[in-house]
C-alpha cells in the first residue's frame, strides 16, 4: 500500500513538473562564436645541388583550426592553432597555440589587443600563408629579421586604429628565447603606419591580393626595435581590375635587420637586407569552377654570417587556379633558389599545392 502510494505521489509529482516545464524553462544563451580551420598541403619535387637524387616529399605545410567570438560587442577573443611539423623527440607532432588574443575593440579609431598575435609588421608578415598572393609564402628569407615564438606571433600588448586613409598600429612585445641576437629579457617595440589611395584597407591584418574586390593602392612602413637591434620594412601593392574583368597586381617591399639575429638560415646572422617584387594578373574568364592567375615573383636578399656576406636570390612562377579566393584554390609552383657566399646550398622546387579554408 505504501509502495503504491509512493508510485501515486511520484506520478503526480512528476506530472506537475512536466507540465510546468514551459514556465520554469530558462533560455540560455552562449557568445556568438565561430569556427573555422584551413590547411595548406602539396606534393614537391626538390632538386639539390650537388645531390645524388631528387627528393619527392607529400606533405602537410599548415593546418590550422580558428576559433572567435563575442564577449559583448565591444569584448572578444581569438583562439588559434597551428599544427606543428616538427616532431618531438617522441616523434609526436603537435597543435600549438598560434592565436591567444583577448580583443578591445571600442570604435575604427581605438583597438587594443592584449595576448598573442602578429607583432605590426610588414604586410607580407601580416597576409600570412593563407592571404598571401603567391603559394611560396616565406621562402625568400625577406622576413627573416625578428625571433618569434611561433608563426610569427609573439606574446605583447598593441593598439591599432583607422583613421580614414591612415591606418597606425604600435605595441610591446616579449622577446622569445629562440635563435637571434636580441636577448631574452628585452622587449620588442613595434609600430606600423599605412596609407590608402584608392580604396581603403582596413583592420589589423593585410592580404596579398583581394582578387579584383578592391581596387587598392597603399603604401606601410614598420619599425621594430629593441635595446641592441632595429629593423624597417617598406611595402606597397597596387592592384586594379581592368575595363576587361581581369585582375592586374604588382607589389614589393623592402626589409633591413640589424640587430635580431634572425632564423639562422641559411646561418647565423647579425643583419641582413633585401626585398622582392611581385606582378600577377588573374584572367577573367571563369574555367570551369574557378578562374586561371599567372604569378612571378623575384626577391634578393643579403646575409651578414659569420664567414661572410652571403646573398640568396629566389624566383618564383605560380600557375593557381583561384576556386573561391583564399578559401579553395590549387597552385602549381616552380621556386629557383640560389646562394652566392660561404653558406647555403642552391636547390629547385617543383610542386603542386592546394589550401583550403572554411
Amino acid at each position: 500500500m505504501r509502495l503504491r502510494s509512493g508510485i501515486q505521489l511520484g506520478g503526480i509529482a512528476t506530472t506537475l513538473l512536466l507540465s510546468a516545464a514551459p514556465a520554469l524553462a530558462v533560455d540560455l544563451k552562449l557568445p556568438d562564436t565561430t569556427l573555422g580551420g584551413g590547411i595548406r598541403s602539396s606534393f614537391v619535387n626538390t632538386s639539390v645541388d650537388g645531390a645524388d637524387q631528387d627528393s619527392n616529399d607529400y606533405g602537410i605545410n599548415t593546418a590550422r583550426l580558428y576559433i572567435g567570438g563575442s564577449v559583448t560587442e565591444q569584448v572578444k577573443f581569438t583562439f588559434n592553432t597551428e599544427y606543428d611539423r616538427t616532431p618531438t623527440s617522441g616523434g609526436v607532432r603537435e597543435f600549438e597555440v598560434m592565436d591567444a588574443i583577448a580583443r578591445f575593440e571600442f570604435s575604427p579609431q581605438f583597438n587594443i589587443w592584449a595576448g598573442r598575435f602578429l607583432p605590426p609588421s610588414d604586410r607580407a608578415n601580416l597576409n600570412g600563408p593563407y592571404y598571401s598572393n603567391e603559394w611560396g609564402f616565406a621562402t625568400d628569407g625577406i622576413q627573416d629579421g625578428f625571433p618569434f615564438i611561433v608563426a610569427g606571433r609573439n606574446d605583447g600588448v598593441a593598439y591599432w586604429g583607422d583613421f580614414g586613409r591612415l591606418a597606425v598600429s604600435a605595441g610591446v612585445f616579449d622577446v622569445p628565447a629562440v635563435t637571434g641576437g636580441a636577448n631574452a629579457e628585452d622587449v620588442i617595440t613595434a609600430a606600423r603606419l599605412q596609407y590608402s589611395f584608392w580604396d581603403i584597407e582596413s583592420g589589423y591584418y593585410r592580404n596579398g591580393t583581394y582578387y579584383g574586390a578592391k581596387d587598392v593602392l597603399t603604401f606601410g612602413v614598420a619599425v621594430q626595435s629593441v635595446p641592441d637591434g632595429e629593423a624597417i620594412t617598406v611595402d606597397g601593392i597596387m592592384e586594379k581590375k581592368l575595363g576587361n574583368g581581369g585582375v592586374f597586381t604588382i607589389s614589393g617591399e623592402y626589409a633591413s635587420y640589424d640587430g635580431f639575429g634572425g632564423y639562422g638560415v641559411p646561418a647565423a646572422f647579425d643583419e641582413s637586407s633585401g626585398g622582392f617584387g611581385l606582378v600577377s594578373y588573374l584572367f577573367p574568364e571563369p574555367v570551369g569552377i574557378g578562374k586561371i592567375q599567372l604569378l612571378g615573383k623575384y626577391a634578393t636578399a643579403t646575409y651578414n654570417t659569420v664567414g661572410g656576406d652571403t646573398d640568396r636570390n629566389t624566383s618564383e612562377f605560380n600557375l593557381n587556379y583561384v576556386i573561391k579566393d583564399f578559401n579553395a584554390k590549387l597552385s602549381l609552383f616552380y621556386i629557383d633558389t640560389t646562394f652566392d657566399g660561404p653558406a647555403g646550398t642552391d636547390f629547385t622546387q617543383i610542386g603542386l599545392g592546394v589550401q583550403l579554408q572554411i
